[in-house]
């Protein structure tokens, strides 16, 4: 039993079409809420607070990511599906470049206005404090 998006869908065909991400941000959270209790019990409540601080930040990025790779691998399929690999491999091609290209240039964004950042946020970071 395929399901297209052409079709007209009952319960049961979304809940199957959409099962997969919904494991997929379940598991996630799980994820972030046993990371903040590991860093609140082991590390301390600072730390604990720096990360809730900064991820913000971090899903912004992550979020970029998913839509570089969710429409690319979308016109990259699309272009397979019309026979055209050239295009398709065009298309991949110009993706990856695309990647390397924006975490290279906000690696560098986030190592330059690393310091003003944090003292934005209130308190200059003693680890950069040598560098």
């Amino acid at each position: 039993m395929a399901i297209q998006l052409s079709d007209h869908f009952t319960y049961r065909k979304l809940l199957r079409f959409c099962i997969s991400p919904i494991i997929m941000m379940v598991f996630t959270s799980i994820y972030g809420v046993i990371d903040g209790l590991f860093i609140s019990n082991f590390v301390g409540k600072v730390p604990f607070a720096a990360i809730n601080l900064v991820m913000p930040f971090i899903m912004i990025l992550g979020g970029v990511g998913f839509m570089i790779g969710t429409g690319g691998s979308a016109l990259t399929a699309k272009t397979l599906d019309e026979k055209n690999k050239t295009a398709s491999n065009r298309y991949f091609t110009m993706m990856i470049i695309l990647t390397v290209i924006s975490g290279i240039a906000l690696s560098v964004i986030g190592i330059v206005f690393m310091r003003p950042i944090s003292r934005l946020l209130g308190q200059p970071m003693p680890c950069l404090s040598t560098v």
